[in-house]
């Protein structure tokens, strides 16, 4: 039988994301005034010394509250323990590492709880302004503790989208602004808050990217959906999820039909 909402086990463990990503925050501020190591996974793909501290604190610090939770990170191994398990830690220890590693303050740590498929607790945190952004399913979501909405234009024209970097001419042409940061999680959360209106994405993202940010929209009063409108669910066994797209309802509707006809 499904747990009704809103949980009070969610807001628990929104809680427990918030002081574990605030605790690698930490670590990571650390690192980005001290510099560190960084290396290719793959060509493009940067990783550094401060992912993998900030990795390992954060299992430390969650599977230690939570030992029957599955785990899921950018910088572990797939133990596809998410799969079996009631509930899971999707998380990304740096998510923004490219900024990192150039000394731009466009990375967070992101983390969130899965159950039945979808995100009931979440929290990203940038260490370099300290803004935490949270969320708990049923219980609305915050910025630094405050109440935060998603803004409902009714327009393309008027509407500040954000978009992957390098693709945002074809965003331009149809919106008021267009913009970006390194940071999927964050652009997330930037909508949330307000500071920009949508996104929309044309390149495939993993659950630890998006897990975080899809609640906390949510729970702002947003949509987040792929980017053909299709539901998101993080109960695959390849956790790579198609090009999302995210805005309040009116706005969300309206980028599904012109992206029936824009090539971006």
């Amino acid at each position: 039988m499904s747990t009704p909402w809103p949980s009070a086990d969610a807001k628990a463990d929104r809680d427990l994301l918030g002081s574990a990503v605030r605790a690698a925050g930490a670590l990571v501020a650390a690192f980005y005034e001290r510099g560190a190591k960084s290396w290719d996974k793959q060509p493009g793909n940067p990783v550094s010394e401060a992912d993998l501290a900030s990795d390992a604190l954060l299992q430390q610090h969650l599977k230690t509250a939570r030992p029957d939770y599955g785990w899921l990170s950018e910088e572990t191994v797939d133990d596809h323990s998410r799969l079996s398990a009631k509930r899971s830690f999707v998380v990304d220890p740096i998510d923004g590492t490219r900024a990192f590693v150039k000394g731009r303050a466009e990375f967070v740590i992101a983390a969130a709880v899965i159950e039945n498929a979808l995100p009931i607790a979440a929290a990203i945190y940038n260490p370099v302004t300290q803004e935490l952004y949270d969320a708990a399913k049923g219980h609305g979501a915050r910025k630094n503790g405050q109440p935060i909405k998603v803004n409902h234009p009714d327009a393309l024209e008027a509407a500040r989208l954000m978009g992957d970097p390098g693709r945002l001419t074809a965003l331009r042409e149809v919106c008021a602004v267009a913009g970006t940061v390194n940071s999927a999680a964050l652009r997330l959360a930037l909508i949330a808050e307000g500071v920009y209106d949508g996104l929309v994405s044309v390149r495939g993202k993993y659950d630890w990217d998006v897990a975080a940010g899809h609640l906390i929209i949510e729970e702002a009063g947003g949509k987040f959906t792929a980017r053909n409108g299709d539901a998101i669910a993080y109960d695959r066994a390849d956790p790579c999820q198609p090009p999302p797209l995210a805005a309040g309802p009116a706005l969300h509707a309206l980028l599904l039909e012109r992206l029936k006809t824009m090539e971006i």
